[in-house]
């Protein structure tokens, strides 16, 4: 498994990049209505072509198609899994041998509605337990996010219950405190 993690998202030439990625990418970055979003659309894309550059010896720029629900998958290599997220402090891809999924989020306000609303009981009382609520929170939200970015459902009606015993999880917290990344493969 191969995880690259990126805080340079205003560290780089946006149009340089944009130059040098495909067209397929470049068109997504693109739609992205402000600038952050779009580095951090062309970031993650260059965080994938290294790890392929460094893991697999792919050069060049990948190409994607799209599972049902959107979940993606390189063109031409289907024995090689990625996943890739990006919030306004961090940039992370995952890649691997088998179905991964990844999500980062930058640490937010502590909104008790919205914990009692994607937690589940058990879940909530950690969270109310934890030094600090909004990172305990965020934690279980990038869990829960990259189990359904493994299993390609996106989010649904399953949120309280998606943290399972059949994944496995390695979270971990920025030391600066200000994001948090969970990566999840099968158990």
């Amino acid at each position: 498994m191969i995880t690259l993690v990126s805080e340079g998202i205003w560290d780089f030439n946006l149009d340089a990049a944009l130059a040098k990625i495909s067209e397929q990418r470049r068109e997504q970055a693109l739609k992205f209505k402000y600038e952050q979003g779009r580095r951090t659309c062309v970031l993650a894309y260059e965080l994938l072509k290294q790890g392929l550059r460094e893991g697999y010896g792919i050069t060049g720029n990948p190409l994607f198609e799209y599972g049902e629900h959107g979940k993606p998958a390189l063109v031409g290599h289907p024995d090689i899994h990625f996943n890739l997220s990006h919030c306004r402090d961090a940039v992370v891809c995952a890649i691997g041998n088998q179905p991964v999924g990844i999500d980062v989020e930058s640490v937010r306000e502590y909104r008790e509605s919205l914990v009692r609303y994607t937690m589940n009981d058990s879940e909530v009382a950690q969270i109310e337990a934890a030094q600090n609520p909004a990172m305990a929170f965020t934690r279980l939200w990038t869990m829960k996010e990259a189990a359904f970015k493994l299993i390609g459902t996106g989010i649904d009606n399953h949120l309280k219950d998606i943290i399972s015993p059949h994944y496995r999880f390695t979270t971990v917290e920025a030391a600066s405190g200000c994001y948090a990344y969970t990566i999840c493969t099968l158990g």
